[in-house]
């Protein structure tokens, strides 16, 4: 793992740099904090409570000890259990609860990607089939970030882009974060596209990478929370009919706000 000036949040164990947020493995590409953005009534999102990665399944060496010192209670996966059998699943820790959660959905193979369409409205589309295909696995998975003994917890998918973004997405609009803050950070991802794409090719080198599977436009994000409210009436309404209970949100606010 890369050292650097160690931010004060984190201490000695993990280098993380403010600009953007990002927790500086070298096994893993995509690991940030979702912590201070500001949120409900003036309050900011609490950091060290909350983070996301791509698949946690190559901790290895000193990522391993670095990960340990994050103290992480709760590890949620959002993959496949395909994609589980074929990678593996993040390694065990002393007191580290592993929650495998699949919401549902169409493998994108099976969906032609449209130039004329455009990624980030492929995305968008991609991510309203997943939340209504998937829209139970999706609940229980809030439901957890919403659990404060959860807490520090980190959702994951492969990539920790696209089912891991509609679940930070969705836990983000609860706490009153902005669409634009919330797409912006769905954005970061861009930043590690490049690192995990070459991982991807060399792993994969018969499978080229379809353009929206990287691809982490902002407008992906807005198109997506804009359009589960038209179908919802507001982003609450839809968790609540995927099974989150409105205790359960108010907890979510409690603790994860300042």
């Amino acid at each position: 793992m890369s050292r650097t000036t160690p931010d004060r949040r984190y201490g000695e164990g993990v280098d993380v740099t403010p600009v953007n947020r990002a927790l500086a493995f070298s096994t893993m590409f995509n690991f940030r904090d979702v912590g201070g953005y500001a949120g409900l009534d003036g309050r900011t999102v609490r950091w060290k409570r909350l983070y996301r990665s791509d698949s946690l399944h190559r901790l290895d060496g000193a990522d391993r000890d670095a990960f340990a010192l994050l103290g992480v209670k709760t590890v949620i996966d959002l993959r496949r259990p395909t994609e589980v059998r074929r990678d593996g699943r993040v390694p065990d820790f002393v007191g580290l609860d592993y929650r495998h959660i699949h919401p549902e959905h169409r493998d994108w193979i099976e969906i032609p990607y449209d130039e004329a369409l455009g990624v980030g409205r492929y995305l968008a589309d991609r991510y309203l089939e997943l939340a209504e295909t998937g829209v139970s696995g999706v609940g229980r998975a809030v439901g957890i970030v919403a659990d404060a003994g959860s807490a520090p917890a980190v959702v994951h998918c492969v990539a920790g882009k696209d089912r891991t973004g509609v679940v930070c997405a969705l836990t983000l609009s609860t706490l009153g974060v902005s669409d634009a803050d919330i797409a912006a950070d769905y954005a970061l991802t861009s930043a590690a596209s490049e690192r995990f794409a070459a991982w991807i090719r060399t792993k994969f080198p018969d499978h080229p990478i379809p353009a929206p599977f990287l691809a982490s436009p902002a407008q992906a994000m807005l198109l997506f929370l804009t359009g589960l409210r038209e179908r919802h009436g507001s982003i609450e309404n839809y968790l609540l009919k995927a099974g989150v209970t409105a205790a359960q949100l108010e907890a979510m606010r409690t603790h994860l706000l300042e």
